[in-house]
């Protein structure tokens, strides 16, 4: 399924996609596709590692927080600028250690990029950050364990248990940094607007159901909030349902 020109004229108006993914389900390989069909931008692990690589910095410390006098998302932030100014034009943010400081800069990361616009983001909460802004998508990836551990086992070069131990780490890892910063899980479903599973449908057409949902959700950024929902469009059933029963007290 391609993106037409009429497609990406009303796709254009959407400034981001966020990809919530389960370990090994393929979402950030989902995510960098759909990034190459949009022509947009993909902010996710490896992007920052690489930048941290080339600020002199470990990826073991891309992985805590920086206790660095300049934290390591204020580096990455300046190197970012210089590379693309219109994108990063919030600038380099200032970090002590203390750790909600830090994550007000990742959270800055995330809507600097979305206010940039035309960017896929993969994790770090943004599914959460981002609710609030109708022309963002939000998608969760899903698999289940017995298609996840062979994934990993293929990507990782890992043996099974070494797999099945990896998945369940950073699925509880991503649990519990949710749930700590911001209260909520990530299997919520209504912190979505689509939740897909690739057990059986293969990544490149999970890419397709995106790209159409995004340009349906781009479709009704203009349609008033108290317009939405399910009952849009639709009227009062011919007759009452089967099971339809009218409570004592309202009789």
């Amino acid at each position: 399924m391609s993106v037409d020109s009429s497609d990406s004229s009303i796709i254009s108006q959407m400034r981001a996609i966020t990809i919530s993914r389960e370990y090994g389900s393929g979402g950030g390989e989902i995510a960098r596709r759909l990034a190459k069909r949009l022509g947009w931008g993909l902010i996710d692990h490896e992007a920052v590692i690489r930048v941290a690589q080339e600020l002199g910095v470990t990826e073991a410390e891309a992985a805590v927080h920086d206790e660095y006098a300049e934290g390591l998302v204020s580096r990455i932030l300046s190197s970012m600028q210089a590379v693309d100014p219109a994108m990063y034009a919030a600038g380099p943010v200032s970090l002590t250690t203390n750790a909600q400081e830090y994550h007000k800069a990742l959270e800055k990361v995330v809507t600097s990029a979305a206010t940039a616009g035309h960017v896929v983001i993969v994790g770090r909460a943004a599914q959460v950050i981002l609710a609030g802004q109708r022309d963002v998508l939000h998608v969760r990836v899903v698999a289940s364990i017995e298609q996840r551990v062979p994934y990993v086992m293929l990507r990782e070069g890992l043996d099974q248990d070494a797999a099945r131990k990896r998945i369940q780490t950073k699925d509880r890892d991503r649990v519990r940094y949710l749930q700590t910063q911001y209260r909520f899980h990530p299997a919520d479903p209504h912190l979505y607007d689509l939740v897909l599973n690739s057990n059986i449908i293969d990544l490149d057409s999970i890419v397709d159901l995106i790209n159409l949902a995004l340009e349906r959700k781009a479709s009704q950024l203009s349609t008033p909030t108290e317009n939405l929902g399910p009952g849009r469009g639709l009227t009062r059933y011919p007759t009452q349902p089967g099971d339809f029963r009218l409570s004592e007290s309202a009789t």
